[in-house]
């Protein structure tokens, strides 16, 4: 649901009305991303705020770069207006990713265009975590080279179990990590930026992409299912992450779906990401591996890269390799017992299959769909619909620079001026 102005109580203190201006500022700034370019007039008209109102809070937005003026609009009756539209210019919110075998980042401009991104393949297993954090911190200043806009904050995604509040990784069996301090380290490593760097686990953030993506409002519901070496889930409520007593909600992976299956990263045998993880198309289906040449680079090209991997898969089940088929047939079929279980528990609007799952919807689209009407209790999968993610491997770090954004639509305060300081305003 949408906020709506708050107008100050009579005789409210300074700092009441210092709340109020902050709430009616995230007004005027998410009425804008929500439904576009709008005069000030329209602006006051659209949120209830007065006019004057409307103008100090632009003035106010503009001057912190959120928003700029743009054309004059066409008007039938008074004087025209300037049309306001968010600045895509001052600030950007940037997004980054530690996973089995890459690095990611991404950095989102106010309007939700990528201004920046790079990828590196990196043995992220075979190092140590402080040299991983590193290289990730390297990589985060390269990818914003030749930006001139300023961060507004770091969200870094990392597969396993998440505390979001303290910035700690507790667990990510896949890499390898127990209990480190990503937060404090990236931090350190970037000369403790004013902006802030928050952590959250990959799946949760790239099911926050994936809202966006799907096109459902901002009070819909999904789950996200996400696979590369291991399978994690997103899942969205209302709008929301459900995160659970202690935010590890959604770590599907680890549901034991069969007393045969192989074992597991987190030492126990049975879990779901072992029978439908990257590792067990690859180790049922070998993959071609590629020519080295003394001319890589190690920190590049440790392994072959996760889209060349599917690549070669595909390439594979296009030309009818038995071996690569029946691989994909295993993988459905128990991708199918495992989503059946989520949407019986759940219930969503939407099943998005994300990461390498979405790279065999030639494949498993529609035995997929028919094969959960037997796993799912409720007639028609009791109206789930199935999709797949048009993002690639880009959730996590989109959805990242995305939940940074909505911080900043939330309050914009939290971003300076960009030249000089406010002058105090009594309109609220």
């Amino acid at each position: 649901m949408r906020n709506g102005p708050t107008r100050p109580r009579t005789g409210g203190s300074t700092a009441d009305q210092a709340t109020v201006r902050r709430h009616n500022l995230s007004v005027v700034l998410s009425h804008l991303r929500d439904h576009g370019p709008r005069s000030r007039a329209r602006l006051a008209g659209e949120t209830g705020l007065n006019k004057a109102t409307v103008s100090s809070l632009v003035a106010e937005l503009v001057d912190r770069g959120l928003v700029g003026e743009g054309e004059t609009e066409r008007a039938t009756v008074g004087r025209p207006g300037q049309i306001i539209r968010l600045d895509g210019e001052h600030v950007v919110a940037v997004g980054a990713e530690v996973n089995v075998g890459y690095l990611s980042v991404l950095a989102l401009n106010l309007r939700g265009q990528v201004v920046a991104r790079q990828r590196i393949a990196l043995d992220t297993t075979a190092l140590e975590p402080a040299l991983v954090l590193a290289r990730l911190a390297r990589l985060l200043d390269s990818a914003l080279v030749g930006v001139t806009a300023r961060p507004v904050g770091v969200a870094i995604a990392v597969p396993g179990l998440v505390e979001a509040d303290t910035g700690v990784v507790r667990a990510a069996p896949n890499l390898g990590w127990t209990d480190i301090p990503v937060v404090a380290e990236i931090s350190r490593l970037l000369g403790e930026p004013p902006y802030p760097v928050l952590l959250d686990n990959e799946a949760n953030l790239a099911a926050l992409a994936e809202v966006e993506a799907q096109g459902l409002d901002r009070g819909g519901d999904l789950i996200l299912l996400t696979a590369a070496a291991g399978v994690g889930s997103g899942i969205v409520v209302g709008g929301r992450l459900l995160r659970g007593a202690q935010g590890f909600a959604g770590e599907v992976g680890h549901m034991r779906v069969r007393d045969d299956g192989p074992p597991c990263a987190c030492g126990r045998t049975g879990c779901w990401e072992a029978a439908v993880g990257l590792n067990a198309l690859l180790a049922a289906a070998p993959e071609h591996e590629p020519a080295r040449t003394s001319a890589h680079e190690p920190e590049h090209d440790p392994l072959p890269d996760l889209e060349r991997r599917l690549a070669d898969i595909g390439e594979r089940a296009a030309a009818g390799d038995e071996r690569v088929l029946a691989a994909i047939a295993d993988i459905d079929r128990w991708l199918t017992i495992g989503a059946g279980i989520l949407v019986n528990a759940f219930n969503p609007h939407l099943l998005v299959l994300g990461g390498y799952f979405a790279a065999l919807r030639p494949w498993i689209a529609g035995s997929l769909r028919e094969e959960l009407r037997g796993h799912v209790f409720a007639r028609d999968i009791g109206g789930t619909r199935v999709a797949f993610s048009p993002l690639g491997f880009s959730g996590p770090v989109r959805g990242g620079a995305s939940q940074i954004l909505d911080r900043v639509f939330r309050d914009p305060v939290l971003v300076e001026p960009v030249d000089k300081p406010l002058a105090q305003e009594e309109t609220v």
